[in-house]
């Protein structure tokens, strides 16, 4: 294992699909989870420590918990036997609210298991272990790089470029006081999508990224529409529609469905709190759905592997 026993990660929060890019786009933002991975503890079971967003349903999964299979498969990819190992992770990330609390968990115990080993993995290695934990590219793509990124899956490989964002941008979350696990909301998606309606994506997802390329932010509002995913997920949010067209009138830039929510998304380049209060107060006089703020920066830096003092 070397010398360092102790690594210290920061894993970053993310917003997956921006609306029309359903499964390929994601974007990081500045809310972080700190994961520790400890080598060479007394005994040869893994210790397990979690404090903080949803810490006593954490620590029950155990050895399912998603940051220790991703500590342990990845110290077992390269060749280390995962005794002896402590993991401990402070969880700020709220759970099943679609703001990649698992994917900040796969990518940072990916990450902080092969430093402790100090193995060298380029961005495409660490994303192919990241993949089979969390099933799909677009959340574990910003965790690992920052920013926007483009990413999907080509003979089993994350193929994945980071774009640049306009350092004007920022994000608001809009965060329920209800859960929405992911497998449910993928549950109602149909097998197959009219054309007209694949079209409709296909093209709005290439004017949202073309206006953000371009300087051109009077276009994500239009380039953020969306009707594969978004119709259907809202079922489970109610008011959703309500809530997102009041984002835009506050100014918005674009509003959407963040992941597979049922957190709603801002992104602004004016002010944020003004966005951010009267979504939640239409949220709660139209559905009757208590819900908080919370600006957020788009972190630009992607996980990062901090010294401990």
């Amino acid at each position: 294992m070397g010398t360092r026993q102790l690594v210290r990660v920061r894993v970053p929060a993310s917003t997956a699909n921006l609306g029309a890019g359903f499964d390929a786009l994601g974007m990081a933002l500045g809310l972080y989870n700190e994961i520790e991975v400890e080598g060479g503890v007394d005994d040869d079971a893994l210790r397990l420590a979690i404090e903080g967003e949803g810490a006593e349903r954490l620590r029950t999964l155990g050895a399912q918990n998603l940051v220790v299979r991703a500590v342990t498969g990845t110290l077992a990819h390269l060749g280390m036997p995962p005794a002896g190992i402590a993991v401990r992770m402070i969880s700020r990330i709220p759970l099943s609210r679609g703001l990649g609390s698992s994917s900040a968990a796969v990518v940072g115990g990916v990450v902080g298991a092969a430093a402790l080993a100090g193995a060298s993995l380029s961005a495409e290695e660490l994303l192919d272990l990241a993949l089979p934990l969390e099933g799909h590219p677009d959340n574990i793509a910003p965790a690992l790089l920052g920013g926007l990124t483009v990413a999907t899956v080509v003979d089993g490989k994350v193929r994945c470029v980071k774009l640049p964002v306009p350092d004007a941008i920022q994000a608001v979350a809009v965060i329920p006081d209800f859960r929405l696990p992911t497998a449910k909301a993928r549950q109602v998606l149909p097998p197959m999508v009219p054309r007209g309606d694949a079209v409709f994506n296909v093209g709005r997802v290439a004017l949202f990224l073309a206006g953000l390329q371009a300087g051109r932010l009077d276009l994500l509002r239009e380039g953020a529409q969306d009707r594969l995913h978004q119709p259907h997920r809202a079922a489970f949010v109610p008011g959703m529609s309500d809530v997102l067209a009041e984002g835009e009138r506050a100014g918005a830039l674009a509003c959407f469905l963040s992941g597979a929510g049922p957190t709603l998304l801002a992104l602004v380049a004016g002010d944020p709190g003004e966005v951010g209060r009267r979504m939640a107060r239409c949220w709660r006089e139209k559905a009757g759905v208590h819900a908080r703020a919370q600006t957020l920066a788009i972190d630009r830096e992607g996980v990062r592997i901090e010294t401990p003092h």
